[in-house]
């Protein structure tokens, strides 16, 4: 496990700004798209799970909503709690979506 710096929050923060202005503000996983008002339901996931690898071009960052982000690390603890046969974890990787189901919701809903 990668060791966490004790000033952790501010830490965060810095590589959160600089993903959040890499970014588009869609999560990677289920597209679903956020604005400033919910902005911080959007969190910066490591692709590697170091945290201390922050790479100015932000190539181990991905953003994803607070579910899609418990679930991916809650699949890599259960994957070593629980045993897997999974070679190499390539099971756990998932597609990043490539569409977003609730694009033109509102349009749709505007429509009587």
């Amino acid at each position: 496990m990668a060791n966490i710096p004790h000033n952790y929050k501010q830490f965060e923060q810095g590589y959160r700004d600089k993903a959040l202005k890499l970014f588009p503000w869609i999560c990677g996983r289920c597209a679903r798209e956020f604005t400033f008002s919910n902005l911080r339901e959007l969190t910066v996931h490591h692709i590697d799970h170091d945290h201390n690898n922050n790479p100015n071009d932000g190539s181990n960052w991905e953003l994803l909503c607070l579910y899609c982000h418990d679930n991916e690390h809650a699949k890599y603890t259960e994957a070593r709690e629980y045993g897997s046969s999974v070679q190499a974890g390539a099971d756990l990787n998932q597609e990043v979506a490539t569409s977003n189901p609730f694009a033109n919701l509102r349009e749709m809903m505007n429509k009587k």
